[in-house]
């Protein structure tokens, strides 16, 4: 447990991405805001939009030929497929097919018409899928149907063109070589000259080869494709539905959710893992408190069978008992970083109860004289006599009569000094008393435990810290900061102390916030009557202080009971303010 903390490897990421992820998880609320939102998105999507129907039809694209079962031809001769798939989308086709719809009754513009209209290819084929989305399943039908026979229509006009087009070029060339040919042939009726008729033959022949060529063309196939699928009316609507867009919507809101979950991470000044707790602090790890629903309302968790949490004090005590900074002096103190000092006092009484336990003669001694609250919430009954380290010149203030015996069921008994509320909180703590009960732990045998108030909160643990040495930090890593634990240790250091540990708790519950809540509320109603009753009879019996003294104090402070400063003075007899064996360092200097 004394051992140097060890710091996380540099190379370890899978033990960083586990913390990373451990981390992001703490923020649930966050994480449930994120599905919740994108399961309402994807809700809404699924529900607002209209319903709407696709059908598709595949045309397959051909080239012209003359021959289409030679051997050796090709059907995609020519054919670019990319600019077929442009040509399906084009006005073109689009006004062609906006023309076959208004004599069927179906009004509609060529930009509107487009926008429903997919064309796609598969891989590796001369197929074009026609695809159209409408809002109504015959829309579909017709207008994929009216889409598909314009291209086929638009192709075929174009080849035709083509054609009408190479052949009335071929035409232009035959029409000169005519009319040269009968020229010629005039000449050679009246002149019998063999140049004349060479002339004519080769005439002959070029003629000839135009007329295939026109022929040729005439004879093509002009077929521009065939509608391989015919649009049909589409029976159900299209569109991911419901349950694929919920599906959906939780995955983005996960992830949303994640994301919010990471920037309040880099935000937030909390602990971010036991790591870096651990790092903060500069002690070990005691141990981790596990949240047991029959310890709400309650304290002692020793005594219980079958408690997990007893469990754990015991654990924590054997370590602490172990240890060589706590074993030479048997002195702790327990106390929180800031707010509510509950767990604090807690995790006292079980390690007082687990070492009278373990045999030891325990001293639980509350320093919180702000709020004391031991006494009640243990419900134990005082015993009468005087305690050994109580002094005849103590009179009858605190603690010399606030002795108490806290009965373990089968564990044993410690004893309590319950606190009580005084008016100069700081005197109170380095008295002459308070001294001597820290001795006690001196004795073989004894160990001394002492509640104080939040470090952060007041310097009343500061007052004890140089007396006792060993510290117990008791804390809840999701809301102590780290600026708070580096804190903690500076002062912890400078005051002569030593951070013995940290002893992590889950927090209060919601039921077990809901009984405190409720048993707080039943302890005021209670003390709103008596209280003024005992103001007055402690104002005949010259009892106004609680610790029975004048109220003027002769060493000239004043009674503010939030004075936390100048706790370490000497008087002028020698014997400090803590006791003439026990006065502290600060004073001595």
């Amino acid at each position: 447990m004394t051992h140097p903390i060890r710091a996380l490897e540099d190379q370890d990421e899978p033990a960083l991405l586990r913390d990373q992820f451990r981390q992001l998880l703490r923020y649930r609320t966050l994480l449930a805001c994120g599905v919740v939102v994108g399961l309402l998105g994807g809700g809404w999507l699924a529900l607002s939009g209209e319903d709407t129907y696709t059908s598709t039809g595949e045309v397959s694209v051909r080239s012209a030929a003359s021959d289409p079962f030679a051997a050796g031809a090709s059907a995609d001769k020519g054919i670019n497929i990319g600019s077929e798939r442009q040509t399906a989308v084009s006005d073109a086709v689009g006004t062609v097919a906006v023309g076959s719809l208004v004599k069927h009754g179906d009004p509609v513009e060529v930009k509107t018409l487009l926008s429903g209209l997919q064309v796609t290819n598969p891989p590796n084929t001369l197929v074009l899928r026609f695809s159209y989305t409408g809002r109504s399943p015959e829309e579909a039908k017709a207008r994929a149907e009216a889409l598909a026979a314009a291209y086929l229509e638009i192709r075929k006009e174009r080849t035709e063109n083509s054609i009408d087009n190479m052949v009335d070029g071929y035409r232009a060339q035959l029409k000169p070589l005519t009319e040269q040919r009968d020229r010629l042939a005039e000449q050679e009726t009246g002149n019998e000259g063999s140049d004349v008729t060479s002339a004519r033959a080769n005439l002959i022949v070029s003629i000839s080869e135009l007329s295939q060529k026109i022929s040729e063309l005439r004879a093509l196939d002009t077929t521009p494709g065939y509608l391989n699928k015919k649009p049909v009316v589409p029976e159900r609507p299209t569109g991911a539905g419901l349950p694929l867009l919920l599906g959906l919507g939780g995955v983005v809101g996960l992830a949303l959710g994640l994301l919010l979950s990471w920037v309040r991470l880099v935000f937030d000044p909390a602990v971010r893992s036991t790591r870096e707790l651990v790092r903060s602090l500069g002690a070990p790890l005691l141990g981790t408190l596990p949240r047991e629903r029959a310890a709400v309302g309650t304290l002692l968790a020793i005594g219980r069978s079958g408690s997990r949490l007893a469990e754990e004090y015991r654990g924590v005590a054997f370590r602490l008992a172990y240890d060589p900074s706590f074993a030479e002096r048997r002195r702790l103190l327990v106390t929180a970083p800031r707010g509510d000092n509950d767990m604090a006092a807690a995790a006292a009484v079980n390690l007082a109860a687990a070492f009278a336990e373990m045999g030891r003669d325990v001293l639980l001694v509350e320093a919180d004289l702000r709020t004391p609250s031991l006494a009640r919430d243990l419900g134990a009954a005082a015993q009468g006599g005087r305690p050994r380290w109580a002094a005849e010149r103590d009179g009858r203030g605190w603690p010399s009569d606030s002795r108490t015996n806290v009965d373990v069921p089968g564990s044993g008994a410690f004893t309590l000094i319950a606190g009580r509320q005084v008016d100069n909180v700081p005197r109170a703590l380095t008295s002459a008393p308070v001294g001597r009960i820290v001795a006690e732990g001196g004795r073989p045998g004894a160990v001394v435990i002492v509640l104080a108030p939040p470090v952060l909160s007041y310097a009343d643990a500061v007052a004890l810290i140089d007396r006792l040495e060993g510290v117990v930090v008791v804390c809840d890593p999701r809301e102590v900061h780290r600026s708070d634990l580096e804190r903690i240790r500076e002062i912890i250091g400078a005051a002569g102390g030593t951070v013995l540990g940290t002893l992590l708790h889950p927090g209060h519950g919601r039921l077990e916030r809901r009984a405190r809540r409720k048993a707080a509320r039943s302890r005021g109603h209670s003390r709103q009557t008596p209280a003024q009753g005992q103001d007055a009879q402690d104002a005949q019996d010259g009892r106004g202080q609680p610790d029975g003294a004048d109220r003027t104090d002769t060493s000239g402070r004043s009674g503010d009971p939030t004075e936390t400063l100048g706790l370490r003075t000497l008087d002028g007899t020698g014997q400090g303010v803590g006791g003439s064996d026990h006065s502290s360092t600060a004073g001595r200097r």
